[in-house]
């Protein structure tokens, strides 16, 4: 039975993955250990995201390249608030922030360990994306 997932992106500097997280996206530090912190989101479902320092032993040494073809995801109630932070900070925005027809208002920035974020608040579908997802659901 799995008890808890979340994603441990490899760091070169924690210290600032870490903060990017605690600062830009409201996370909180529940264990720091200098080279490995778990934060958690401040909300009902607890989700959390780990941190570990890229050369540390315990990451094995094949698989300590910097991350591509991966990004992490997060949902938040105002994207539009949490671009405004983000962009004020001077962090690198990938793709601008965007409504989607498939249902999402996101944008996508990079992370201080070089890991692809899309930062993403839920809106309505257009009409033809509602209409493939209630016939996906009648299924």
């Amino acid at each position: 039975m799995i008890t808890s997932i979340f994603p441990t992106i490899c760091a070169d500097d924690v210290a600032a993955t870490r903060d990017f997280y605690v600062d830009r996206l409201g996370f909180r530090v529940i264990f720091d250990s200098g080279w490995y912190v778990q934060i958690e989101a401040p909300s009902g479902s607890r989700p959390q995201i780990g941190i570990v320092e890229r050369e540390h032993p315990s990451v094995p040494e094949r698989f300590r390249l910097r991350p591509a073809g991966v990004l992490v995801s997060i949902e938040v109630d105002d994207v539009d608030a949490v671009h405004e932070r983000i962009g004020a900070a001077g962090h690198e925005i990938a793709l601008s922030l965007r409504s989607e027809d498939f249902g999402q208002r996101h944008f996508m920035t990079v992370d201080p360990s070089g890991t692809l974020v899309d930062v993403i608040t839920p809106i309505p579908p257009s009409r033809e994306f509602a209409a493939a997802y209630a016939q996906y659901l009648s299924q």
